[in-house]
């Protein structure tokens, strides 16, 4: 079990402060980031939250999953490993 959450379904209106609230009463918030779109700086539904132990995220997976928020029900669980991702793009010329 990891100690980081992927939380999902939340309303473009949530917060890093209210989400981190929300956890702090599961255990210690270690980092809460909330993703949003590069061009508009709107939330985009979701982010991460660390807790300091495997115990508390745990705990904050079973009290919070499907848990209404602004009328949206939370997903949460642990968040998988990032892919690493092929560094490129941009196409030459023929």
């Amino acid at each position: 079990m990891g100690r980081k959450l992927y939380v999902g379904n939340l309303p473009y209106s949530a917060t890093e402060s209210a989400l981190s609230d929300k956890f702090t009463e599961f255990g210690t918030v270690e980092s809460c980031k909330l993703i949003t779109d590069r061009d508009t700086g709107q939330s985009k539904g979701f982010g991460f939250i660390e807790m300091a132990t495997d115990a508390e995220a745990q705990a904050a997976i079973d009290k919070l999953n499907g848990v209404d928020y602004d009328g949206r029900p939370m997903k949460v669980n642990e968040a998988k490993p990032q892919e690493k991702r092929s560094g490129g793009g941009g196409g030459g010329r023929w």
